[in-house]
């Protein structure tokens, strides 16, 4: 399936869970492999998944290889404490204490909070969704159970794909085949349908992850930048220091139920104003193709 596909309904529920199989959709047709020549011009691996939560027409390209994360983990991250929330095992606003050993190299957030020595759980999860920051993730890990533990709620949730196995930064260090710390873009639509649309959190977490997203301040030249602009849009990026480049989405077109996006892009030496190129030309053709 490495080939481009546009496709909707039976065609598609093979790939996907019971739950949403209903979602249904008839085919129509796309301009010939638009997402195989954004993946030549960019020199690397290119895996997109696109689901129209709304009539379940999908558009994809490589969706079941293997991609690194990246900080995409940090959406489910953070829906896995929301899910701990729902259940009341934990305070969202229940404050964790740091200290100058919790910095890491990228923590704009915590660091800024260095000397108040603390951040509510709540404020982790927006720190680490709005600005990516690594610190903020490896806070809030432990009230999961470390990696082994996100990945555990990602099996309940319906996901038996992506994984998560280190901390950040180690978790950007990937070399062809990895298995640690990947997902599919298959995988990751699925996952963000489970989290955003479906019942795996309760409709005020739903509601608080989407707004997360929505805030985000990394993706401004990734998909956001490609979409139509009378959309509302929210997103989570990951980068690592060797040409992986990625960015995840919730989409609304007006009136319309969201759109869900994955792309992850695995070009080795690329430059990060290239990939970004790359990854704003899926966003237009999204735009182009599902308005």
């Amino acid at each position: 399936m490495r080939r481009r596909e546009f496709v909707g309904g039976a065609a598609a529920t093979v790939l996907l869970p019971a739950w949403l199989e209903a979602l249904g959709g008839a085919a129509f047709a796309a301009p010939a492999d638009p997402l195989a020549a954004i993946a030549s011009e960019a020199g690397g691996r290119l895996g997109v998944s696109v689901l129209d939560t709304g009539t379940g027409r999908r558009l994809w390209l490589d969706p079941l290889a293997r991609y690194p994360l990246c900080s995409t983990f940090k959406v489910p991250l953070a829906a896995a404490i929301l899910a701990r929330a729902d259940r009341g095992e934990l305070d969202v606003q229940r404050p964790i204490r740091f200290t100058q050993g919790d910095l890491l190299e990228y923590a704009p957030v915590v660091r800024e909070n260095l000397s108040r020595g603390e951040m509510t759980l709540a404020e982790l999860c927006a720190a680490a969704i709005e600005w990516s920051d690594n610190a903020a993730a490896n806070l809030l890990l432990p009230q999961l159970g470390g990696p082994s533990g996100l990945t555990r709620f990602l099996r309940s949730a319906g996901d038996s794909i992506t994984r998560l196995d280190r901390v950040e930064p180690e978790l950007n260090e990937y070399k062809p085949g990895e298995l640690r710390d990947t997902t599919t873009p298959m995988a990751m639509t699925t996952l963000l349908a489970a989290l955003l649309t479906g019942d795996v959190l309760q409709p005020t977490s739903r509601k608080q992850l989407a707004d997360w997203m929505i805030g985000s301040r990394t993706g401004d030249k990734r998909l956001r930048a490609g979409l139509p602009k009378g959309w509302r849009v929210g997103d989570k990026t990951g980068t690592s220091g060797n040409g992986q480049a990625n960015d995840i989405a919730i989409a609304w077109p007006p009136n319309r139920k969201p759109i869900l996006i994955a792309c992850y892009l695995d070009a080795p030496g690329i430059a990060p104003e290239k990939a970004d190129r790359a990854i704003a030309s899926v966003g237009a053709l999204v735009g182009q193709l599902f308005a």
